[in-house]
């Protein structure tokens, strides 16, 4: 499949401003991987090694990889959230760097879609009912359920154009379109960094804990402020910082965190939000390496671990596949950035799977959690040009 055969006429010709060429017009929909940052591109071509591995557990073992590469090579690719799911890991044939991706302004034409929500709405709500009630009866904290919705397509999506899109409403956060071996492609606007090494500087910026975004500036004030002040809201981000701190001590000689989280805002979503930041130990461990070693986070699967995968796989109804897992890049030296796989779909030529979450803690409520999914799930339906308008409806009629 081209990149020329993933062409959508639902998105409107450039103006001769956005005819700019860019990395990501080179995009490969067979083989290619794109990473972007508001800094930065990383653009990867063919596949010179694929690494067999199967969720984040084996990807210690492709870590062993990067002692033998050569020269500038780099390893890129996504890792599901399943341990047992097959990984997306490659040493590509070349890659090249570049400025950062240029918005896309323009919306998509709006279209009409007929969504199947995988689960329904209702089975959601009783989902989070009965994980409030293991919260109350059980160890389980904090678990992060999820849905998803799936759209026919009735013309392909070009890749490059949806990154364009989500970049003009991702501001901050990282694109990225990774070429699935199965056919596909995973794309996504996430805002959330799993984690970064440079040198022995390591970075993590966790997000939990979160409010719709309205647009109107006085309601968000509002909830910023409520956001701030929430006891529930700040216990679940607390869960979410406190895990990666553990797991990061180990591998740093200095760990720090501030006191108090900020609120870091998307055009849909305002989260609470914690930059932690450590110097490792020597010999520092690679970013893929720290990845696995933080894989899956309070964030998106919960707190004990093994209490909330299996409250997931109980409640959840679906299987997420690369949703909640990581997608990244990490050199020779060990350098690189892994993102967390949220605000994401899996594309094929003819539909789209969107997902989303919500944490789930002591004094959360079921109807409050679905409409945070549906908040959540905005970002990529305006970017595809639909919009989740009403959640019990079979059609929706979409406008960007």
């Amino acid at each position: 499949m081209s990149t020329a055969a993933l062409r959508c006429a639902d998105f409107p010709s450039p103006t001769p401003m956005e005819r700019v060429m860019h990395l990501v017009d080179e995009y490969d929909a067979d083989t290619g991987f794109f990473f972007g940052t508001s800094t930065r591109s990383l653009l990867t071509g063919g596949r010179a090694v694929v690494l067999p591995a199967r969720g984040a557990l084996a990807a210690d073992r492709a870590v062993r990889v990067l002692g033998a590469l050569d020269g500038d090579q780099i390893l890129v690719g996504a890792v599901p959230f399943a341990d047992d799911e097959p990984a997306q890991l490659i040493v590509p044939e070349w890659h090249r760097w570049g400025p950062a991706l240029p918005a896309q302004p323009e919306p998509p034409a709006a279209r009409t879609v007929v969504p199947s929500f995988e689960p329904p709405p209702q089975h959601y709500r009783d989902a989070v009912a009965q994980a409030l009630r293991r919260i109350d009866t059980t160890e389980l904290s904090k678990v992060v359920l999820a849905r998803s919705v799936r759209i026919d397509l009735s013309e392909p999506i070009t890749v490059p154009a949806l990154l364009r899109q989500l970049r003009h409403r991702q501001g901050n956060g990282f694109v990225f379109g990774c070429a699935l071996a199965g056919g596909g492609n995973l794309v996504g606007g996430s805002p959330e960094l799993l984690v970064q090494r440079d040198g022995d500087v390591v970075t993590a910026h966790p997000l939990a804990g979160s409010r719709p975004r309205t647009g109107d500036p006085d309601i968000d004030r509002r909830s910023t402020t409520e956001l701030l002040a929430s006891h529930k809201d700040r216990r679940e981000h607390a869960l979410v910082v406190d895990d990666i701190a553990r797991a990061l001590t180990p591998y740093c000689t200095e760990l720090s965190a501030p006191p108090a989280p900020t609120v870091v805002g998307t055009p849909t979503m305002l989260h609470l939000g914690t930059r932690i930041t450590g110097r490792l130990r020597s010999p520092a461990p690679s970013s893929l390496a720290l990845a696995a070693a933080l894989h899956p986070t309070p964030a998106v699967c919960g707190t004990p671990t093994a209490t909330a995968k299996a409250t997931i796989s109980q409640l959840e109804g679906f299987d997420r596949g690369f949703y909640a897992g990581m997608v990244g890049w990490c050199d020779g030296g060990g350098n690189g950035q892994w993102a967390v796989t949220i605000r994401c779909a899996e594309l094929t030529e003819s539909s789209a799977r969107l997902f989303a979450g919500a944490g789930i803690v002591a004094g959360s409520e079921p109807e409050a959690e679905l409409a945070e999914t549906g908040a959540k799930l905005a970002t990529m339906l305006t970017a595809l040009g639909a919009d989740l308008a009403e959640e019990g409806q079979h059609a929706v009629h979409a406008v960007a």
